[in-house]
């Protein structure tokens, strides 16, 4: 079951903080990972993928790991694409994009390159990279690893780890605390609900903290 009980509301910021609230740190992605578009959103289990360099591939199936790793693909995971930061080529467009949303997947999180960039967009799938670059990878990367563990980002993130990814960040919640985290993110969402509309109010901010411990 790859499916996560997470309120629509729940933002990276609140499940960040609730990492924080039980001794969690440095589970955000570095800055350099930005949506296509300002508003995507992505919330799943990752299903993690290596990329290293290499010139050497299989002339007759030159993609042939990466589409195993397509075809493995479930409903409401997102695919995590590692590459050590690489700029050699893109990892990731339009097709793949089309395969994973298929598949049911709710996005891809790169810490290299995207292409097809618009085409993605067209497609309706959430895409989070660090750049865009035309160059195929065949040739110069190759898959090493699927489903093993993972360095995206700077953060390590495990096949099965939860990942939410908006506008603000990426962060990976470990697959032991997903349900601890995202009940507490579930009830902050509501809380920073109440605490928005007295702010708004012109209620003061040392009241609302006082009374709710939100900010």
């Amino acid at each position: 079951m790859n499916q996560l009980n997470v309120d629509a509301r729940v933002r990276s910021a609140m499940v960040s903080d609730c990492l924080d609230a039980i001794g969690i740190r440095n589970c955000a992605m570095d800055g350099t990972i930005k949506p296509l578009l300002r508003d995507m959103r992505a919330v799943g289990l990752a299903a993690t993928i290596q990329f290293v360099a290499s010139e050497i591939y299989d002339q007759n199936d030159p993609y042939g790991a990466a589409i195993d790793y397509l075809d493995t693909l479930q409903s409401g995971q997102i695919a995590i694409v590692a590459t050590g930061r690489s700029t050699k080529s893109a990892f990731w467009g339009e097709l793949f994009s089309a395969a994973a949303k298929g598949r049911g997947a709710t996005g891809v999180v790169t810490d290299g390159p995207l292409r097809d960039t618009n085409q993605i967009i067209d497609v309706g799938f959430s895409a989070f990279g660090a750049s865009s670059r035309p160059v195929d990878y065949k040739g110069r990367m190759r898959v090493e690893s699927i489903h093993l563990p993972v360095t995206c980002g700077g953060v390590q993130v495990h096949h099965g780890d939860a990942v939410i990814a908006d506008s603000d960040g990426i962060v990976v919640v470990p697959a032991k605390h997903i349900d601890e985290v995202f009940r507490a993110a579930n009830e902050r969402a509501q809380g920073e609900k109440t605490v928005l509309q007295e702010l708004m109010g012109g209620k003061s901010v040392r009241a609302v903290w006082d009374e709710y411990r939100l900010l």
